[in-house]
């Protein structure tokens, strides 16, 4: 069984791709490949940030950011 915090970090993986596919009409394998290869995607599943545990909205924001400036910044709320 996964556990809670792996579940939380796939929700917003699938709700973070499903934004990219909407807002930048990409196409779902393409929208992955970004993901997956981001320096966000990284730190997300890493328990030791804590991102997952922040609204996706908010994260959307920063992986938006990184994906615009090529660097990932966490913004202060």
């Amino acid at each position: 069984m996964m556990s809670k915090d792996k579940q939380l970090m796939e929700r917003i993986t699938q709700d973070i791709i499903a934004r990219l596919v909407d807002s930048a009409g990409m196409n779902v394998m393409d929208a992955m490949t970004v993901f997956y290869n981001s320096a966000f995607c990284e730190k997300l599943y890493d328990k030791e940030t804590g991102l997952y545990l922040e609204g996706t909205d908010y994260l959307y924001e920063i992986f938006s950011d990184e994906l615009q400036s090529g660097r990932l910044i966490q913004k202060e709320i």
